[in-house]
């Protein structure tokens, strides 16, 4: 009895010492952290508007928007960050879209755990190609053939839960944005 109230008593201290040191950690790397996801979103809307001289953060209720500017001053897009639950676990995407938020210009993948060789293509050129010049006005879709609408893409092959995910999540975010963007 007495090694048992022993090894509880040992295991306990243990726990409460690593919970102790890995909230000591979080909370030192929270700047870090942030700093590196601002960057990765930077990173993300330079690579999908080559043209692109200044980002401005809006605020869109609970969202944040980002003012995409040309080097002559003016609105060439805006940019959000989505997300949602894909095959494996969350994906982040960046996207953005033209002033009226009518066309896509691109998306970029900036986190994902999909399945390696499978659903991990959604990072792949081809598949986010897929969005550039997407018509946004109606909801996005996909088929597993060739696309015969301006509002489609084609799903990967043996992935189309991940490409099915991207879609939704975009769909899903557009709207919820679409009336902000109006205001």
């Amino acid at each position: 009895m007495r090694d048992s109230i022993k090894i509880i008593g040992a295991l306990t201290l243990v726990c409460i010492l690593c919970a102790l040191t890995l909230s000591l950690v979080a909370g030192a790397a929270k700047d870090r952290t942030a700093f590196n996801e601002k960057k990765a979103i930077e990173s993300a809307i330079f690579s999908i508007v080559p043209g692109c001289k200044n980002i401005k953060e809006i605020r869109a209720g609970k969202d944040v928007l980002y003012k995409i500017i040309n080097k002559k001053g003016e609105l060439i897009g805006y940019g959000f960050l989505s997300q949602g639950q894909g095959y494996q676990g969350k994906i982040k995407i960046m996207t953005v879209t033209n002033p009226s938020f009518k066309k896509l210009l691109g998306i970029e993948i900036i986190d994902s755990q999909e399945t390696p060789g499978l659903g991990a293509r959604i990072n792949e050129h081809f598949f986010k190609d897929q969005f550039k010049g997407l018509n946004i006005a109606v909801p996005i879709d996909y088929t597993k053939t060739k696309p015969a609408k301006n509002n489609e893409i084609k799903a990967i092959t043996g992935a189309t839960i991940s490409s099915k995910s991207v879609v939704n999540i975009l769909n899903k975010t557009i709207e919820k944005l679409r009336s902000e963007v109006a205001k």
